[in-house]
């Protein structure tokens, strides 16, 4: 075969790979596509700021995948709202039951009749991923798991979470109809860390002793993270790893730097070290683009104006402060706040209704607005009420 066949089979051959290296690409999308790109050996996973839900990063996030004890996410957010809701307390006593004992896999070896604070529960789920402590969870909270797997769906409705069905409370299970998404995993995560901080306090423990007491009598047994970023990452604030032979290896990572709040959800890793790599490499990349401006509102607003109330005007409050996050490197002193009120409000007025907002914009463009809400009611004057008024400037 002469050289210049031998080129010409040559160049066919490097078409030819090209084109199947990028059918076999997984599609990237997300802000790396814009010239920051981040290289992560799971399939999929997200990066998504807290405060505000932006996604930074994304790679088939939306791909299903078996979530194993990430599961309990959604698990501790349940308990934690119903410590919010007053239903339970820290310090009530929790009884194992011989279900939550059979439980295998991740486990503090709670026996049947052992009583554990609410408190030392959660340490049990958070910190050493107990499946036995998030049955006996479930069933103090909801009376049985199934129930409370029946609440852990109907929260991932409420929250939007698309791609997700349950079907316990701890990720044990090899079902096929026991799935989620990196996108939902995110989703739940963000709500449980920024309603519910205090998760950090128990996300945060390297290791712990707890006591078992039983029939047989007191021992020690030592808990210890399943989360190695929080020696690896200095920034790590939680929050939950899984894995099994269906999901392989998961992890959503939260972190905290410079008041920004990171989640970076790795979902089927092919090996334990690959979801912390990735995760680290994925906080790394949210960081270097990252920039968060933050308005608590709390500045004093104006009263307005009111026609035809009781009151001749009335006081404005801001439904909550304002958040926005910044990848492209723009000047966030730059923002402007501008408040679009009108000059008067019409009685009645109810307190909590709508009565303007606070627009942001940058560079010309909004970037978000807030609600300005009545602080108080204003009920519609009468006739009584104009005669006491005019009564009242002759009395002055």
């Amino acid at each position: 075969m002469n050289c210049v066949k031998q080129k010409a089979i040559a160049k066919k051959l490097i078409s030819f790979m090209l084109v199947i290296c990028l059918i076999g690409m997984p599609e990237i999308k997300g802000y790396a596509q814009e010239g920051a790109p981040v290289s992560i050996s799971a399939p999929s996973a997200i990066l998504m700021e807290a405060s505000t839900g932006t996604v930074i990063y994304e790679q088939n996030a939306d791909t299903s995948c078996s979530p194993a004890s990430i599961t309990k996410i959604m698990t501790m957010l349940l308990i934690f709202e119903a410590l919010d809701r007053g239903d339970i307390k820290l310090e009530d006593e929790v009884m194992t039951s011989a279900h939550a004992q059979s439980m295998g896999g991740s486990q503090v070896f709670l026996e049947e009749g052992e009583m554990q604070t609410v408190d030392t529960m959660i340490k049990c789920i958070a910190v050493a991923s107990g499946n036995d402590a998030a049955v006996a969870m479930a069933e103090f909270i909801a009376g049985s798991e199934e129930e409370f797997v029946s609440r852990m769906n109907e929260r991932a409705e409420q929250l939007g979470m698309q791609g997700t069905h349950f079907e316990d409370c701890c990720g044990l299970t090899d079902s096929d109809n026991h799935y989620t998404t990196a996108r939902d995993v995110a989703a739940m995560s963000r709500e449980l860390i920024t309603k519910h901080p205090a998760v950090f306090n128990y996300t945060m423990i390297w290791m712990e002793d707890i006591t078992h007491n039983t029939a047989r009598g007191s021992s020690t047994f030592t808990l210890s993270s399943t989360n190695k970023l929080l020696k690896q990452y200095q920034w790590t604030t939680g929050l939950k790893t899984g894995s099994t032979s269906k999901a392989k290896y998961c992890l959503s990572a939260t972190a905290r730097k410079d008041d920004i709040d990171l989640i970076a959800v790795v979902m089927t890793a092919p090996d334990y070290k690959v979801r912390f790599s990735d995760a680290a490499t994925l906080l790394n990349y949210g960081y270097s683009v990252s920039a968060l401006y933050k308005d608590e509102n709390k500045d004093a607003l104006p009263r307005l104006i009111v026609d035809g109330g009781v009151a001749e005007d009335v006081g404005l409050v801001y439904k909550e402060g304002f958040s926005y996050l910044d990848v492209k490197g723009n000047d966030l002193s730059a923002v402007e706040k501008i408040l679009n009120l009108p000059g008067a409000a019409r009685a009645p007025i109810e307190a909590g209704e709508k009565a303007g907002e606070a627009v942001y914009r940058l560079n010309g463009e909004t970037i978000g607005t807030v609600p300005v809400l009545f602080a108080e009611s204003v009920a519609e004057a009468v006739y009584k009420d104009y005669v006491l008024k005019v009564l009242g400037y002759f009395l002055l």
